[in-house]
């Protein structure tokens, strides 16, 4: 999104103050606002915060898996979404027993850790798409009222 500009980052473990598993846009979208914001407080001086969300939802009796990103500068705001896909029935069913989604993988896969690694997506693509790059359109999407200033005119404020 931006060529000419160099970036250093720093990943932080910060709360999302939802559930361990978010079900549902809102509690998704909500738990990304909630890092970015964290973020904003321990890095007071950095230029941008991020803030990603995993989450599901049931759609026509499947569970499909999600995650919203939220950026946040000083005086602007963008979020956006990634795509979804559906989720194995048995992963499904382990969610609807509390299992967060990496919890579930890693019983039907036999894997360990794997929500930071490459997730369910890079599971069940057998990584042809993985947890990073699943992530990565939706964190351009975040970034157009950045690269586009003049069209997102906002004021960010906490509560936005």
């Amino acid at each position: 999104m931006f060529p000419l500009e160099q970036f250093s980052l720093e990943n932080l473990q910060v709360p999302s103050n939802v559930s361990a598993q978010p079900i549902g846009d809102q509690e998704t979208l909500t738990g990304a606002r909630n890092r970015a914001e964290a973020a904003k407080q321990l890095m007071e001086n950095a230029d941008y915060w991020v803030g990603v969300e995993g989450g599901v939802a049931s759609t026509d009796q499947q569970k499909v898996a999600f995650a919203w990103v939220v950026v946040l500068s000083k005086t602007q705001k963008g979020q956006a979404r990634t795509g979804i896909f559906t989720l194995p029935t048995e992963i499904s069913k382990l969610i609807d027993q509390g299992l967060e989604l990496g919890d579930a993988d890693d019983i039907v896969f036999g894997t360990q850790n794997s929500k930071q690694n490459n997730g369910a997506v890079g599971l069940l693509t057998n990584n042809v798409l993985t947890r990073s790059s699943f992530y990565e359109q939706a964190v351009v999407l975040a970034l157009i009222p950045f690269k586009n200033p003049e069209l997102y005119q906002s004021k960010v404020t906490k509560n936005n």
